[in-house]
């Protein structure tokens, strides 16, 4: 399990205190345990949370960062633009199963990247072999103080709500009713705001020291000013420029800006909806953010470069495929074997070599050229559509697929097959595209045959070939060919997008509740996936 970094605090409240002749707000103030709680979660393990935007819906979150008891979350199904955070003694997050025994239902966060009726399957996939936060990491929430006892000038420490993950000094400017006005010490007041007196942003003196939280030091306001970014991350800098142990997409807030303008920044799409290739698995790129960045070329690399090692179908493979330095200066890092390995990245100087780069990697992972792009794509992209549309070609013996870049994909077809189709036979089921590649292993070969486009037939999949590994089509393919009448089902399939993985998982309930299916059909269904699984 990954633990929260404890990050060295080096800012010296006692010193601070001394000097401006200041008190601290007592704790029985605060809305916070005495005795911070320990933080049992771990990276990337699932829970369930309120959805910040709309607390009335309860989502599918993951942990994306960790620093002392603080949390940083992503709700599933959503981008990395929205990420919050929560102490682990919240009670906006509980354990999985909790929103079910109580009689709820998890609904999609807001701004759900998919159409909405896919949710129940997205969810289905997402749970499945997910790591599971458990029960006992989920504190009580401590009580609220008796009422509102700060009093103006008191000093305590709270978060900037305007990068989260910084907690910095600061003094009680006003309080009224209910309400404390938060000053943080030495800055601007762009980032001073109201909050109620029992918010769970404010702390006691001395609880960043306490959990290994990095306490921000106050700034000089007439000549310091921060660097404000309007994407949050889960790699975080801090005022040094020291990274913190968290993934994802770094934070630049604290950077000075020399470094800024030193070098350029980049803005990549992560198109998803592309060709993905053979390397990559398509149920974990479910999981990935929809763009990176804009941030330093540097980040943006090591982003991409780690999100591809993390969707890999074998890490292995796709860690060979990097551009190994001596000197570089981006680590990714990758397992296999049951044991840790890294591979070091030499960032590119400018944007141009950078998107070279990027077309490289796409080259190796055998993916679109538009699978990382400087602009989203709207509908269908123009480049699948145009592979797609060649292999519909005719088939011609020896020839060989080349795409852009020089990445090669050598089709053999047997000259059986081939006069079995002149002369207008039925196609052989058992034919089978060989396609090699220098890079892949003889596991990842099978994966790229079904990876790769094949042209629409009405061939059913091979029976030797695993189902979870089937698209949805040959989902379809399977079980029209098992049973005719469920062609009349067929779209329904694609508007879930069940594939091979998603059909095994299905039951009778989910089929008639999500699908809409009567249950004569879900009952043939249910016969089929026994089939398989047999």
């Amino acid at each position: 399990m990954a633990k929260a970094s404890k990050i060295p605090v080096t800012y010296d409240w006692d010193v601070y205190l001394k000097e401006s002749g200041a008190t601290c707000a007592p704790p029985e103030c605060f809305k916070q345990t005495s005795n911070p709680p320990p933080n049992e979660f771990g990276l990337w393990m699932k829970l369930e949370a309120l959805d910040p935007r709309n607390v009335t819906s309860t989502c599918i979150a993951t942990v994306v960062g960790l620093i002392g008891p603080r949390l940083r979350l992503r709700l599933d199904g959503s981008d990395n633009k929205n990420d919050f955070w929560r102490l682990v003694d919240s009670s906006d997050i509980r354990p999985i199963g909790h929103c079910e025994k109580n009689g709820g239902m998890l609904q999609p966060p807001l701004g759900f990247r998919m159409n909405a009726s896919s949710w129940p399957m997205f969810l289905l996939r997402t749970l499945n072999n997910a790591s599971i936060a458990p029960t006992q990491a989920f504190k009580s929430e401590p009580p609220d103080p008796r009422g509102n006892e700060f009093k103006v000038g008191m000093k305590l420490e709270a978060v900037d709500r305007k990068n989260p993950h910084l907690i910095c000094p600061a003094t009680v400017g006003q309080a009224k009713d209910n309400t404390i006005f938060v000053q943080f010490d030495g800055w601007r007041g762009a980032f001073d705001y109201w909050c109620e007196y029992n918010s769970r942003d404010i702390f006691p003196v001395g609880w960043c020291k306490a959990t290994g939280h990095y306490l921000q030091p106050p700034g000089a306001s007439t000549k310091v000013r921060r660097v404000s970014s309007s994407s949050t991350s889960s790699s975080q800098m801090s005022p040094g420029g020291g990274a913190l142990s968290t993934k994802v997409e770094p934070d630049t807030s604290c950077l000075p800006s020399a470094e800024l303008v030193a070098e350029p920044s980049v803005l990549v799409h992560l198109n998803s909806s592309c060709v993905s290739g053979p390397y990559l698995s398509p149920h974990k790129l479910w999981q990935m953010p929809c763009q990176v960045g804009p941030t330093l070329i540097s980040s943006a690399l090591r982003d991409i470069l780690q999100l591809c090692v993390d969707c890999a179908v074998q890490q292995r493979l796709v860690l060979t495929f990097l551009e190994e330095a001596d000197d570089g200066n981006v680590t990714i890092n990758g397992t296999y074997g049951g044991e840790s390995h890294s591979a070091t990245i030499q960032a590119p100087d400018n944007t141009s070599e950078f998107w070279a780069m990027l077309h490289r990697l796409c080259e190796n992972l055998l993916c679109c050229e538009n699978f990382f792009s400087d602009k989203s794509l709207q509908g269908p992209c123009p480049k699948c559509a145009k592979q797609a549309s060649d292999d519909r070609g005719p088939p011609r013996h020896g020839a060989s697929n080349t795409r852009p870049g020089g990445g090669v994909l050598k089709r053999s077809i047997s000259d059986a097959s081939m006069s079995s189709e002149r002369e207008g036979k039925p196609p052989n089921h058992k034919l089978q595209r060989r396609i090699t590649t220098e890079a892949a292993s003889s596991t990842t070969e099978s994966r790229l045959e079904q990876t790769t486009r094949i042209p629409p037939t009405r061939i059913a999949p091979s029976a030797g070939s695993d189902p979870n590994s089937w698209t949805i089509e040959e989902v379809i393919r399977c079980v029209v060919n098992m049973d005719q009448s469920m062609a009349a089902h067929a779209e329904l399939f694609r508007q879930h997008e069940i594939d091979g993985n998603a059909f095994l998982l299905l039951n009778s309930d989910m089929m008639m509740k999500y699908m809409g299916l009567k249950l004569g059909p879900a009952l043939k269904l249910c016969n089929i996936i026994d089939k398989l699984k047999k």
